[in-house]
């Protein structure tokens, strides 16, 4: 198939989103599939720019800046985004390219308008891939009432919905939101879930035995650290554990709540605490090799489903996790009925302290509990079965049709 994918990370971001849609293109391109990868880039001298990655088309179109800038500045470059790439997008080689799918990855919310554009011009199929639900996190974590900003962005979140054929939600618990989506004939709701690619084999710039930390087991958290993680309470977890001179901490990478952390383990004396800056994601797999425990974190205001990049990143290496989440998401559900760490629901530092301890012991004695970790991310979470359901997707739409 010729398939167009819009969205708004991609290398050299280093962000999660970033390495799952460049493994993700890398996929499409193994199975056969000619993908296009259409991008907003801010820093463009001319309208477009087209190049190939790993057999790959990126067509990154000259569009307003929606990254490190203030919320009103982000959101109206956000808004303007798609139509900016749609005018530019005229002017390329690709003007006249007709699709048989289009895809779009959300975040961000605003893809709908060139997604209805690509699918309406070439009258093929649209699958939505959502990543979380926004407006309604933001309204969970007590950022946004449900007042005109709410309004603003429920409306362009439900336009996005609408264009789509198919929309790939990344748990079952998610789909609730869509039931009111779904009463339209002929659309399309399944649980796409997250994926990652064969792991790199570039050695980490991290070395944890020429630190403080060599030889003790070590807790690893490597991925954003910002609001939407709530972090403070693994900060608290190692102040409880600072006794125990066999374990430490190590967090690595940036976030609006970094900095902030970063401050508050050397204000509260955190001996057993490193923090690092982020680091390529194909160091990853050999940081995880020096380590005993992945972190999960997730703010327990949450109401949505989620199930973390980088807990995919822990299974693949064999990593089993401690993960402080909210309550009844279903990833929680999934360590247990796996038995792939130990997960808390409560947001009780008491609780948290006991389950860390208990998965310590765990590491020591259980010795499956690495090929359950490898297991679960080959039957659940290979980019190969994401590509092959996506394209299944969309020719069973087409088929409809």
């Amino acid at each position: 198939m010729r398939i167009a994918l819009i969205a708004d990370t991609f290398p050299p971001l280093r962000t999660s989103g970033a390495v799952q849609l460049r493994d993700l293109s890398r996929e499409f391109a193994r199975q056969g599939h000619a993908l296009t990868v259409m991008l907003p880039a801010a820093d463009l001298s001319t309208p477009w720019h087209l190049d190939e990655l790993d057999g790959v088309q990126v067509l990154r179109l000259r569009a307003p800046r929606t990254k490190d800038i203030g919320y009103v500045r982000r959101t109206l470059g956000e808004l303007l985004m798609p139509f900016a790439m749609q005018r530019n997008l005229r002017r390329s080689p690709l003007a006249g390219q007709r699709w048989d799918g289009v895809v779009w990855y959300a975040p961000s919310i605003f893809h709908g308008p060139l997604a209805s554009a690509l699918t309406k011009s070439s009258a093929c199929k649209g699958y939505l891939i959502i990543r979380d639900i926004f407006p309604e996190w933001a309204v969970d974590m007590g950022l946004m009432g449900r007042g005109l900003p709410y309004r603003f962005f429920d409306a362009v979140a439900r336009y996005q919905y609408a264009v789509a054929d198919v929309i790939g939600v990344q748990t079952p618990g998610n789909k609730a939101y869509f039931t009111e989506w779904l009463r339209k004939p002929e659309r399309r709701l399944e649980v796409l879930q997250n994926w990652l690619d064969k792991p790199a084999q570039q050695p980490c710039s991290i070395r944890v035995d020429q630190t403080s930390l060599a030889g003790r087991k070590v807790f690893v958290y490597a991925g954003n650290m910002g609001v939407a993680q709530g972090m403070d309470i693994l900060l608290d977890l190692a102040a409880r554990l600072q006794s125990r001179d066999d374990v430490g901490f190590l967090f690595v990478g940036r976030g609006s709540d970094a900095q902030r952390l970063r401050a508050a383990a050397q204000t509260r004396g955190l001996s057993n605490v490193l923090f690092f800056d982020e680091i390529d994601p194909d160091e990853i797999p050999d940081l995880y090799a020096q380590c005993s425990v992945g972190l999960v974190a997730l703010d327990p205001r949450h109401k949505s489903h989620n199930i973390p990049g980088k807990f995919l990143t822990y299974m693949q290496s064999g990593l089993p996790v401690l993960a402080n989440v909210n309550a009844g998401n279903d990833l929680a559900g999934l360590i247990r009925s796996e038995r792939v760490g130990q997960v808390c629901e409560s947001h009780r530092l008491e609780d948290l302290v006991q389950l860390a301890q208990t998965l310590l012991v765990q590491v020591d004695s259980d010795t499956g509990l690495s090929e359950r970790c490898n297991a679960l991310f080959d039957r659940e979470f290979s980019v190969e079965q994401a590509v092959r359901q996506i394209v299944a997707s969309l020719s069973s739409a087409e088929a409809v049709k």
